[in-house]
This record gives structure tokens, C-alpha cells and sequence, in this order.
């Protein structure tokens, strides 16, 4: 059996798993409410304040969607219980970023600036304090939307490996390398 798969997912207080006939769970919390399809052959039992999966047979396609779909269960209930939160740092000479709502304006070295919009379901805040790097700062219950719109900024100027200019992740390491190696 999957090791993931068959752990139990835990269902805090204050939260509520339902699964539908179509085999859509539905998770409302504080923080809002998501939904997940589940396949078909991935059978799942909500009870004593716990969701477990069970899987008809030992195929390797079974075996895969068994702990696929537990993982996504329990990172719906931690979106909606706790939310999650990503930080990009822009490093490079007069990289600047500003919000009005849920719209960036992102200044990255190109000759125009750069208009991106956040998804609605998105919270997003930008800093900039003196002597340190600009940020911008997203949150959301939901991880997939969260890590899809922060992996999208970072590939509006990926950073490179020479100075590290560009768009990274906050505590990222980067593979820096040497430059040319001087004349004689």
C-alpha cells in the first residue's frame, strides 16, 4: 500500500468534509471553501473526524491516485484552516513592484513595465525597505493557484547565475557561476 495513501487525513475542529455523488470533496473552513474531483476508482470514507482512502487494486495507476489524492485532501484542509503564503524577492538595479488591489505593476528591467493580475482568490502585498530588496508577498487557501501565480512572476525575469538579477523565490539558493576569466 502507498505509505501517503493510507495515512489518514485529520480533520480539525471548525472544518467540514463532504463528499458529493459525483466524487467532488468539498472542504469549508475559516478561511473559505474548496473543492477537489476525485477519481472514480479512488474510493473515500469521512468519519470520526478523519478522511481515508482505499483503492480497488494494486495497479501502479491505482497505486499512484491512491496517494495523489490523499495529499491533495490534506493540503485543502490546511488552505482552509491556516492558508498559504509565498514570498518573491526582485533583485537588480531598479526593480521596483506596486499594487493597486489585486494588480502588480512590476518594473524589471525591460523598456515597458509589466501588468500582471493576480487572481481574485489571491491575496497579494508588495514591500520595499530601504537597503533591502523589493518583495511581493501572495496568499490564498488554495496551494496550486498559490504556486502556479508565483512561478509565472518569477518566469517574467528568471534570475540568472552570474549576478542573481531577476525574480526568485524569498530563501532560495541560487548556482551562481564565475564570470570570464581575465586576459594575461
Amino acid at each position: 500500500m502507498s505509505r501517503i495513501g493510507k495515512q489518514p487525513v485529520v480533520v480539525p475542529a471548525g472544518v467540514t468534509v463532504t463528499v458529493g455523488n459525483d466524487n467532488v470533496i468539498t472542504v469549508k473552513g475559516p478561511k473559505g471553501e474548496l473543492k477537489q474531483e476525485i477519481d472514480r476508482d479512488i474510493k473515500v470514507e469521512v468519519k470520526d473526524g478523519e478522511v481515508n482512502f482505499t483503492r480497488p487494486t494494486d495497479q501502479i495507476r491505482h497505486r499512484a491516485l491512491h496517494g495523489l489524492y490523499r495529499a491533495l485532501t490534506a493540503n485543502l484542509v490546511k488552505g482552509v484552516t491556516e492558508g498559504y503564503k509565498k514570498q518573491l524577492e526582485l533583485v537588480g538595479v531598479g526593480f521596483k513592484a506596486s499594487n493597486q488591489g489585486n494588480m502588480l505593476d512590476l518594473t524589471l528591467g525591460y523598456s515597458h513595465n509589466i501588468m500582471f493580475e493576480v487572481p481574485k482568490e489571491l491575496k497579494v502585498a508588495t514591500a520595499q525597505e530601504k537597503g533591502q530588496n523589493p518583495t511581493i508577498t501572495l496568499e490564498g487557501t488554495d496551494k496550486q493557484l498559490l504556486g502556479q501565480v508565483a512561478a509565472k512572476l518569477r518566469s517574467l525575469r528568471k534570475p540568472e547565475p552570474y549576478k542573481g538579477k531577476g525574480v526568485k523565490y524569498a530563501g532560495e539558493q541560487l548556482r551562481r557561476k564565475a564570470g570570464k576569466a581575465a586576459g594575461k
